[in-house]
């Protein structure tokens, strides 16, 4: 069973939006820090997004900081990331992940995470 599950992806024209939500299937993922990351075709992966247990506290990488928004619902163990202003450069399959709680100075490493989702595919045309 995949813990995590990506939906909302597609496609869209430069300059739109879409909101990527990522559902925890059978875990509350308590006190866990929860990311995104992205993979473009013959690239590698990168962070995108991460943000706390709490959401007080977010860290978003310099190619999407005032475009993206990550944000968490505990309660329905929900994460979602409101990607606006989207470019043809952030096509990717976009992944959601968990990390045990780190300090804020390694949620880029995405090694440290130990749970991802299958992957929703973003596709955005200029």
């Amino acid at each position: 069973q995949v813990p995590l599950v990506e939906s909302g992806g597609g496609l869209v024209q430069a300059g739109g939006s879409l909101r990527l939500s990522c559902s925890a299937s059978g875990r509350t993922y308590s006190g866990y820090v929860m990311g995104w990351f992205r993979q473009a075709p013959g690239k590698e992966r990168e962070f995108v997004a991460a943000v706390s247990w709490s959401g007080d506290s977010t860290d978003y990488a310099d190619s999407v900081k005032g475009r993206f928004t990550i944000s968490r619902d505990n309660a329905k163990t929900m994460v979602y990331l409101q990607m606006n202003s989207l470019k043809p450069e952030d096509t990717a399959v976009y992944y959601c992940a968990a990390l045990p709680y780190v300090p804020r100075s390694v949620w880029r490493k995405d090694d440290l995470y130990v749970d991802w989702g299958q992957g929703a595919q973003v596709t955005v045309s200029s």
